[in-house]
């Protein structure tokens, strides 16, 4: 046997425990989710065999939990993302004491119930908090619970932290000599951070926006619990077809829409930040 040949197969033999594990725990599931949305609903719910596409063709009767998620979504990942690279950049690049303990504190909401930190802004977001705090300033009439705003809040509050730190990382790990040869050359501040700071951290803010866009496709607990059953997202769409009305083949087919939507969204932020990177490189080369 050569020694490309016996180099191969001890990587296929290293890499052979790990695929078994993602086929059994992420394409198996997939696959009997994909034989579900081809069924029919049974007399007493859950699933019949058929071969049918008619789950597919009545998605749009969910058009209101996917327009939500489409919009609410990204816009909170925006949201995030704009929240975090400011923070991100003074923990990496500003803070030389103390550091640890910051960061410890932006990790700290996690040390808690997600449940109840959720809890813990219904009541402030309820006409018991934030809206009498304005009502006693003479801002009357401030309703926050039950509407999209309080969904966002709750999604900048609860996933900005997995926003920080893979930017983070991008810029703890930034060459400091570049800036201070880009001020050498006369470059502004802004410039500096344009053409320098900017597209070196392009790496973690990909992963910060992809991580945290795919979480918000499949949120369930805050628009449950601070939309009021008003601002529906597909999870909300989804336990609703599973747990309740039981109608597990058209469950399927909106949740086989979901990933769909979700790895279209993926491989076009992909692409895009292939593409921008490459155009940066020989940027920089030139």
């Amino acid at each position: 046997m050569t020694a490309s040949r016996r180099s191969r197969l001890t990587t296929a033999l290293l890499l052979a425990p790990a695929s078994l594990w993602f086929v059994a725990l992420l394409v198996l599931p997939l696959v009997v989710v994909l034989v579900f949305s081809l069924g029919e609903r049974a007399e007493a719910g859950g699933y019949q065999p058929a071969l049918t596409l008619d789950n597919y063709l009545n998605l749009p009767a969910r058009l209101t939990a996917f327009t939500n998620t489409l919009i609410l979504a990204p816009l909170g990942m925006v949201l995030c993302l704009l929240f975090a690279y400011p923070l991100a950049y003074f923990l990496a690049i500003r803070v030389r004491r103390a550091k640890l303990f910051l960061l410890i504190l932006v990790i700290l909401p996690f040390w808690t119930s997600f449940l109840l930190r959720t809890y813990a802004w219904i009541i402030l977001l309820s006409g018991r908090g934030i809206p009498s705090w304005l009502e006693a300033v003479g801002i009357e009439d401030v309703r926050l619970i039950n509407t999209p705003l309080a969904v966002l809040i709750g999604i900048v509050y609860g996933y900005l932290p997995l926003m920080v730190f893979p930017i983070y990382v991008s810029l703890e790990r930034l060459d400091r000599r570049l800036l201070e040869a880009s001020g050498d050359l006369y470059a502004g501040p802004f410039a500096t951070f344009r053409q320098v700071t900017l597209p070196l951290s392009l790496p973690g803010v990909v992963t910060g926006c992809l991580l945290v866009f795919i979480l918000l496709m499949g949120e369930f607990l805050i628009p449950q619990l601070l939309g009021g059953g008003k601002v529906f997202f597909i999870g909300n769409a989804l336990v609703d077809l599973f747990l309740q009305s039981r109608n597990w083949p058209y469950g399927s087919a909106v949740a086989m829409a979901l990933v769909a939507i979700m790895l279209l969204a993926v491989g076009v932020t992909m692409r895009w930040a292939r593409r921008l990177g490459g155009s940066q490189r020989e940027v920089s080369l030139l």
